[in-house]
């Protein structure tokens, strides 16, 4: 008798631990409203905070050679660091001893948060940010279209 009391016991307290264990759960009701897939619209208020500032992994070292109108070209290292720092290195490729002339200091970015402006460089000084690549822009601020387009390109390479 005192064992299947004691029996009787040990499965109350497992049951009452159980119960009291069990978090409530609280069922919301959520409302899918069909219209809101349908227009493909974006809201007029709608602000996307997502750039190439927030969303990219730009810091690290871009590596290209840009056209040039009286040399080969000018090879150009871009190093992007923390802090908005950097560092540039060109080599005019086919003239004279092709040394390297290094620069360096800090960038900011536009309001966009896609475009970056080395503040110690001369113009054109801008770069769009991509994915793993810095677009040099012209002296507007606009992408360089035409058939040399693909030249003006920086690739990243760490």
């Amino acid at each position: 008798m005192k064992k299947q009391l004691l029996n009787f016991g040990f499965v109350l307290a497992m049951a009452s631990m159980m119960i009291s264990c069990q978090k409530s759960k609280e069922t919301e009701n959520l409302v899918i409203d069909d219209e809101m897939f349908e227009t493909g619209e974006i809201p007029d208020d709608f602000i996307d905070h997502h750039t190439a500032m927030t969303s990219l992994d730009y810091m690290g070292i871009y590596k290209g050679v840009l056209p040039c109108a009286d040399c080969e070209g000018i090879e150009t290292i871009i190093e992007l660091g923390s802090g908005n720092s950097y560092v540039k290195k060109v080599i005019y490729l086919g003239k004279g001893d092709q040394k390297v002339i290094e620069s360096g200091g800090t960038f900011t970015w536009n309001d966009d948060g896609n475009t970056i402006t080395l503040n110690e460089e001369d113009a054109p000084n801008m770069y769009f940010v991509g994915e793993n690549v810095l677009f040099h822009l012209d002296l507007d601020g606009n992408r360089i279209e035409g058939e040399l387009a693909s030249k003006y390109r920086l690739e990243k390479t760490s």
